[in-house]
C-alpha cells in the first residue's frame, strides 16, 4: 500500500480530530471560524492595507467597518443565519465587503462566475433556494426574475458609478448596494456558527452536465489558508495578486482568505491583460500570486516585460498542470527571486492538496508536488484497493481540507465521497519520497486556461441545437491555453456546415459561459465511433482530429 513518507514543510502542532465521520489530523492551534480569523486579522493589523482596486484603497480596519454596515443592512432586510447568498460579482472591492458581510451573519456565500449564462445561474439560484443575490449593475440582464427563482426575495446592484441606476428594467424590487452600505443600524455581533458549518458553495460541474454545490465548510477553509500560508510562506508582509476569478476556488481561498489571514493585501486586477499585469505588479510591489500557467506565457511574450521591475515578486504558484520547461527557464532568468510552486486540489478539497516546495520545481518538473500539512492522498484501483508505491490508479483525496459533499445531493455525494476521500477522478501516481504524479483525468473535461470544460454539459447544449444528429467535444492541445475544445459534429442531412458553425457557436453562447463554447467545430458524415457499450470512442476522434 501507498503510504507518503513525512513531510518537510514547516512543523505545526496536529491532533486528530472527527468530523463528519472522519477522524483526521487537523492543526492544533486555529481560528474556530471565519469570523474569528478576520476579527484576529483586525485586531492585530487594522492598520494596514487589506485591498487595493484601482484608486480605492482599504485598510483591515476601513474593510471591516464596511463589511460591518452591509451585514447591518442586509439583517434589516430579512437575511439571517444559514441563509444563502449569491454573490455575481467581478473582481472588485465589493466582492469582498459582501463576502466578509455574509460570513459576519453566519450565512452562506455563494460565488458564481461572472461569465456565467442566465440558464446557469437560474440553477444554482434554484438548487440552493437562495434568498439574495448581490451583483454587478452590468450583470443585470442574467439575474433572474422572481418568476424564475421563487424563493430569491432581494436583489441588490452593485453601480460601475456614482449614481448609476440600481436594476435592470426587469428585475421589481432591486436595490442599490450602496443603501447596504449607508446603513445606520447596529451592526450584529460576529456570528459563531460552528467550524462544521457551510460558509460557502461554489458550484462545480459533473460529467452529467448538472452543477454540483460543494459545500465549503468553515473548517474547511481556515484550513486551506493555513495551508497556503505554510506552503508559501505568506506573512503580513505579502501583497497577492488576484487575477483569477475571485469566484474560483483558487481566487477565494488561495489569494483572498489566505491574504485575509496572514494580514497581507489583495491587489485587485479586474481582467487580465499580459501588460496592465505587469504594470500593476511593479506598482503595488507583487510578492506572491497563483494563476494557470498560460498567463506566465503570455507574460513571457509581453514586449514591454523587461521595462518593469518584479524584483519584488517571490511566489509564483500555478495550476495542477506542468509548466514547460522552457517557461520555467526564463522566469527563472529574468525572476531569479521568484519561486515557481505548482499545486494540485479542487473544488472538493478547497484548493490545495498538494504543492510544491519553494526552490524544488525546477527539479520536479513532472510533479504536483507533496501532500499539505494535514492532508492525505491515496492510490486506488478500480475496485477501490490500495495500489503499491509507484503504480498507477485513482487519486483519492482525505483531510479537513475536503469537503464533507454537496448541497442537497445525496446521490453525487455518495458517489464521490467514500470513507472520508474524495475520489478526484485523476489518474496518477506517489513516489517513494512522497511526491505526487498527475497522468491523466479519469472524468472526461478540458482544461481551459485553468477553466474546467465538462464535455457532457457542452455536448447536451449542441444536442439541443434541431440540426445536430449527434455531437462530442474533445481537447486539442493549445500552446497558451494548454487545451481548447473542438466540437465534433454529426449534422442534419442537407445542412451546409459553415452556416451551422456560426449556428452552434450562437447556440452555445446562448447556453454556456463563454470559456466553454468549442474553438472550433469539425462535421462527419458517419456516425461517431462507439464501443460494444455504446460509449463514444473518444480517444479515435483524437487521433483523427490530430491527423
Amino acid at each position: 500500500m501507498q503510504r507518503v513518507p513525512p513531510r518537510a514543510w514547516p512543523e505545526r502542532a496536529l491532533r486528530f480530530e472527527s468530523h463528519f465521520g472522519r477522524v483526521v489530523p487537523c492543526f492544533r492551534d486555529r481560528p474556530r471560524d471565519l469570523n474569528e480569523l478576520v476579527a484576529h486579522t483586525v485586531s492585530l493589523h487594522a492598520d494596514r492595507e487589506a485591498v487595493v482596486d484601482g484608486t480605492t484603497r482599504m485598510s483591515y480596519g476601513e474593510l471591516e467597518q464596511r463589511a460591518a454596515r452591509v451585514a447591518a443592512g442586509l439583517t434589516d432586510d430579512g437575511v439571517h443565519e444559514g441563509d444563502r447568498v449569491v454573490l455575481l460579482i467581478t473582481n472588485r472591492a465589493e466582492f469582498m465587503i459582501a463576502l466578509l458581510a455574509v460570513f459576519r451573519l453566519g450565512a452562506i456565500a455563494v460565488p458564481v462566475n461572472v461569465r456565467e449564462e442566465r440558464d446557469g445561474i437560474v440553477f444554482v439560484l434554484n438548487q440552493c433556494q437562495a434568498k439574495a443575490i448581490i451583483f454587478d449593475v452590468s450583470l443585470a440582464a442574467r439575474v433572474p426574475t422572481a418568476t424564475e427563482a421563487p424563493a430569491l426575495k432581494l436583489r441588490y446592484a452593485i453601480a460601475d458609478a456614482p449614481g448609476q441606476a440600481a436594476s435592470g428594467a426587469h428585475l421589481s424590487g432591486t436595490h442599490a448596494f450602496s443603501r447596504l452600505e449607508a446603513s445606520t443600524a447596529t451592526p450584529p455581533a460576529y456570528a459563531h456558527p460552528g467550524e462544521d458549518a457551510t460558509a460557502v458553495l461554489l458550484y462545480t460541474s459533473g460529467t452529467t452536465g448538472r452543477p454540483k454545490g460543494a459545500m465549503l465548510t468553515h473548517w474547511n477553509i481556515v484550513h486551506s489558508a493555513m495551508h497556503f500560508q505554510i506552503c508559501c510562506q505568506c506573512t503580513a508582509a505579502d501583497r497577492s495578486m488576484l487575477a483569477v476569478p475571485a469566484s474560483h476556488v483558487t481566487g477565494l481561498v488561495a489569494i483572498i482568505l489566505t491574504m485575509f489571514n496572514v494580514g497581507g493585501c489583495v491587489v485587485v486586477m479586474r481582467e487580465f491583460k499580459a501588460t496592465p499585469f505587469l504594470e500593476l505588479a511593479a506598482r503595488e510591489r507583487i510578492t506572491h500570486t497563483i494563476v494557470v500557467p498560460a498567463i506566465y506565457n503570455l507574460l513571457l511574450r509581453d514586449p514591454s516585460f523587461d521595462r518593469f521591475d518584479l524584483s519584488h515578486w517571490r511566489v509564483g504558484g500555478y495550476g495542477g498542470a506542468p509548466m514547460p520547461q522552457a517557461t520555467i527557464q526564463r522566469l527563472a532568468e529574468k525572476l531569479p527571486r521568484l519561486s515557481l510552486q505548482n499545486a494540485y486540489g479542487a473544488t472538493e478539497t478547497t484548493s490545495p492538496a498538494t504543492m510544491v516546495r519553494a526552490g524544488e520545481q525546477a527539479a520536479h518538473l513532472a510533479s504536483v508536488g507533496q501532500l499539505v500539512t494535514c492532508g492525505d492522498i491515496r492510490v486506488m484501483d478500480d475496485d477501490g484497493r490500495e495500489v503499491p508505491t509507484g503504480q498507477t490508479g485513482e487519486l483519492w483525496i482525505g483531510g479537513p481540507m475536503v469537503v464533507p459533499g454537496y448541497w442537497d445531493n445525496p446521490e453525487a455525494t455518495a458517489r464521490e465521497f467514500v470513507g472520508g476521500y474524495w475520489k478526484s477522478g485523476d489518474i496518477g501516481s506517489i513516489d517513494a519520497e512522497g511526491y505526487v504524479y498527475v497522468l491523466d483525468r479519469k472524468k472526461d473535461l478540458i482544461n481551459r486556461g485553468g477553466y474546467k470544460v465538462f464535455c457532457a454539459e457542452v455536448e447536451s447544449v449542441l444536442m439541443g441545437h434541431p440540426d445536430v444528429v449527434e455531437a462530442a467535444l474533445i481537447a486539442q492541445p493549445d500552446d497558451v491555453l494548454g487545451e481548447k475544445g473542438r466540437a465534433i459534429v454529426v449534422p442534419r442531412a442537407g445542412v451546409a456546415s459553415p452556416t451551422l458553425t456560426e449556428a452552434l457557436r450562437a447556440h452555445c453562447a446562448a447556453h454556456l459561459a463563454d470559456y466553454k463554447v468549442p474553438d472550433f467545430f469539425s462535421y462527419r458524415d458517419a456516425p461517431l465511433p462507439r464501443n460494444a457499450n455504446g460509449k463514444v470512442l473518444k480517444r479515435a476522434l483524437r487521433d483523427t482530429a490530430a491527423d
